[in-house]
């Protein structure tokens, strides 16, 4: 009995024992270091605070120049590039020619074509892989990779979704009426990894006029008639867009106002120059402080600008646009094979007029018709080779910001 006793004793004992011995070294160990570390805080609060300022502004101070040096390297890319291209090549570059079909890749190698624009009817009746084949073949073709755009606007002008998606885009005005700006930057990503999937590079897009009335032939295309709202949404699609290393093309300057459709023929637009600056210039503003390549220009007569030429052709509001609004991108014309340049000067001249009045890229039907105009005009001095450099100096820098060079 006695030694049951014992026994029972010494197991209670045991139990006693590890319970009493809760790891008394790390507990111990854990106080001081706290104990420590608030000194430590209590004593220099301010000095804490200045290192991470200091390390804050170095880090800033490091990705200003790693982007200075990017910058660097990339300008020196695209000087060796022009400098190895022949005047037929930089001609060349400089057209934004409308798809022709099966012909796509020949054209391109034989008018060293700067890229192609496509429509709906050259993804209609095509698979996916189809469309990427066809725009493969021509980057294949070209010494320099090529602008594969395409209007993507949602609502009305919707070339891609119309057949490679569930329901085509809605338009940004109906996009925000839904979800707010949230929704336009996740739909704007939308469209760019649907037209990268097709290995389109470009999007035509955003549409930046200002147009409140619903009769306005702008309105079912634009975001708002508020300027400030419409520059909020040209922010948002251009820091999107390159996020995803897609082109964009703020358009159409000046601004479109309530002018006709220039499709069809010229519209005069009557407006004050004061109409501009304080409330269309805004969301183009909005756009190239953003980061815009490339800004599209319209056919529309702009009074007060230039009662001669239409926006496009106009060496005036080219001078605006680089100047006061102080864009150094891309600056294209818009469609020369619309009505409003057709009636005007016909659309061969007005190749030669656009590049006279400061255009960088010309989107065009009759491109070979076009590219030999412009051409003669160089070689024959009515337009220097310096001017053809200053052009083609952008679209390169535009093609290597979308990672094509």
């Amino acid at each position: 009995m006695k030694q049951a006793i014992a026994v029972l004793c010494l197991v209670m004992l045991l139990i006693t024992g590890c319970q009493a011995e809760p790891q008394p070294a790390e507990s111990s160990a854990t106080v001081s270091v706290s104990q420590e570390t608030a000194e430590v805080s209590e004593a220099q609060p301010a000095d804490s605070g200045e290192e991470s300022l200091v390390e804050s502004e170095a880090v800033q101070e490091g990705m200003a120049h790693r982007e200075e040096e990017s910058a660097s390297q990339t300008d020196a890319r695209v000087e060796e590039l022009l400098q190895s291209m022949t005047l037929e090549e930089k001609v060349g570059q400089m057209f934004f020619a409308r798809f022709p079909g099966s012909s796509a890749p020949e054209y391109a190698q034989q008018y060293h074509l700067g890229g192609y624009v496509l429509f709906g009817v050259d993804f209609e009746g095509y698979t996916e892989e189809e469309v990427r084949s066809r725009i493969d073949a021509c980057q294949q073709a070209s010494r320099i990779p090529m602008l594969m755009g395409v209007d993507e606007e949602g609502g009305t002008v919707t070339r891609v979704s119309d057949y490679f998606r569930e329901t085509p885009f809605l338009s940004p005005r109906d996009v925000y009426a839904q979800g707010g700006y949230a929704l336009i930057e996740s739909d704007t990503r939308e469209k760019c990894e649907l037209l990268k999937s097709l290995h389109l590079n470009v999007n035509l897009a955003p549409v930046c006029d200002l147009a409140g009335d619903p009769s306005d032939f702008m309105y079912d295309r634009s975001f708002s008639g508020d300027p400030q709202e419409a520059a909020e949404f040209a922010r948002i699609t251009i820091e999107t867009m390159a996020q995803e290393q897609v082109g964009a093309a703020l358009k159409h300057f000046p601004g479109y106002g309530n002018n006709v459709d220039t499709h069809t023929g010229i519209a005069i637009d009557e407006r004050e120059k004061e109409t501009f600056y304080e409330n269309d210039f805004i969301p183009f503003e909005a756009g190239i402080a953003a980061g815009a390549g490339s800004v599209l220009v319209s056919h529309n007569i702009v009074n007060c600008f230039d009662s001669e030429y239409p926006a496009s052709l106009s060496a005036e509001v080219h001078r605006v646009l680089r100047e006061d609004l102080g864009f150094d991108g891309v600056i294209m014309t818009d469609d020369l094979a619309m009505g409003a340049i057709l009636d005007y000067c016909g659309e061969v001249n007005a190749a030669v007029l656009a590049v006279e009045a400061g255009n960088d890229l010309l989107i065009s039907t009759e491109f070979a018709d076009q590219y030999a105009s412009v051409l003669s005009a160089v070689q024959e001095g009515r337009i220097t080779e310096e001017r053809i450099d200053e052009s083609v100096r952008r679209i390169l820098r535009f093609k290597a910001e979308l990672g094509l060079l």
